[in-house]
């Protein structure tokens, strides 16, 4: 069985101690049942990875100490955005917590013309929930980096920071569209950071689609199938990583 795994913030490392957060030591200590001399993997989320023992694990701490270091492979080389449209809690947090599985090294929710959602009703209570989503999801499968998750920004912002980016894609239902292959092939460089925006229920609007291509945006589909939101939002980054040898069959 392979060892659990923690993200732990700088202040945590103090040459080769490290200090778990008061609620990782309750899970030390309360749900996983560790205790001084088990073994832990410790992430710095900057793609440092470490093998610790644990000299003190009770309900008030957990301490270990660090005994080999090496990089994280669990990252891509390929950076993903998935702008997002605005989803009901429960499939939003599904979104990002399969994104992180697959890939996805920043997530941005947007508001568009048929989200039904509020920028104005995320809260900093739903913000932490999200992040303790990415964080668990990253631990689980063992990526070296938490994704960031940016505060929520209209369409036009969203469309504002496409040129920062190798490839901006956005998903089409209708018109002409790129195949994933097509719109990232190589053009006198490599891919090394793609943006991906998926609508929300019903997708984008046609006047939406027609801003983003304007804007640089390559419409892209995913297939003969209509995908729901929250399924597009999954597929497209994995299909991307795959196209882009991330993700090897």
């Amino acid at each position: 069985m392979s060892a659990n795994r923690f993200f732990v913030s700088e202040s945590g490392f103090e040459g080769d101690l490290v200090r778990l957060s008061a609620e990782q030591a309750h899970q030390v200590c309360h749900v996983l049942r560790l205790k001084a001399g088990d073994e832990i993997v410790v992430l710095d989320g900057a793609g440092g990875e470490f093998d610790v023992t644990l000299t003190t694990a009770d309900k008030r701490e957990a301490v270990g100490r660090i005994v080999a270091r090496r990089q994280a492979t669990g990252e891509p080389t390929v950076r993903i955005t998935l702008f997002q449209g605005l989803l009901a809690r429960e499939k939003f947090e599904w979104v990002l917590q399969k994104g992180t599985e697959v890939g996805v090294s920043r997530f941005v929710p947007i508001q568009t013309e048929r989200t039904l959602l509020r920028a104005r009703q995320i809260d900093p209570k739903k913000l932490d929930r999200w992040q303790r989503i990415v964080t668990e999801a990253a631990e689980q499968s063992h990526r070296g980096r938490v994704p960031q998750i940016e505060p929520a920004i209209t369409f036009a912002q969203a469309l504002s920071r496409v040129g920062e980016f190798d490839r901006a894609l956005i998903a089409a239902t209708s018109g002409q569209a790129r195949t994933l292959t097509e719109a990232l092939a190589p053009s006198g460089g490599t891919v090394a950071s793609v943006a991906i925006l998926i609508g929300p229920e019903g997708g984008f609007s046609d006047a939406e689609t027609a801003q983003a291509c304007e804007s640089g945006g390559i419409p892209v589909s995913l297939g003969p199938r209509i995908l729901r939101t929250e399924t597009a939002a999954i597929v497209a980054p994995a299909l991307v990583l795959h196209v882009l040898g991330q993700m090897p069959s």
